[in-house]
């Protein structure tokens, strides 16, 4: 039940603080949303812990389409949406592509949304 007595002081204090810091500005916000939204996929989660978890942080599409089970040309497209949002690197090994983890990419990605939304326990 919510009451309808006016609030004391000290909760009017919390109410209303005042912003501490620069808000995250629209031009980032538009990027990180698309790095989130990479990330925002099962197959996308799946297919960067099967290369976090493979010899040298790195594995041929070829390794790929096994542990996600899905089809080559659906964890290409997958690929494709990692390496576009900085999460992975592409190279041609003769007529397969490896991909690799950017190194840091994860964790800057982590950093960037502790700044950006400052989460205060309790």
């Amino acid at each position: 039940m919510v009451s309808l007595l006016p609030i004391d002081e000290s909760e009017a204090a919390d109410v209303c603080t005042p912003v501490a810091k620069e808000a995250l500005p629209a031009d980032e916000a538009v990027a990180l949303a698309a790095r989130l939204k990479a990330l925002a996929e099962p197959a996308r989660l799946r297919l960067l812990s099967v290369i976090a978890a493979h010899e040298g942080r790195e594995a041929c599409v070829c390794d790929l389409t096994e542990p996600v089970r899905l089809s080559q040309p659906t964890v290409s497209h997958h690929l494709k949406i990692l390496v576009d949002a900085g999460f992975l690197t592409r190279h041609r090994r003769g007529a397969w592509a490896f991909y690799a983890l950017v190194p840091g990419a994860v964790d800057e990605l982590s950093a960037v949304l502790r700044t950006a939304v400052d989460v205060r326990s309790g």
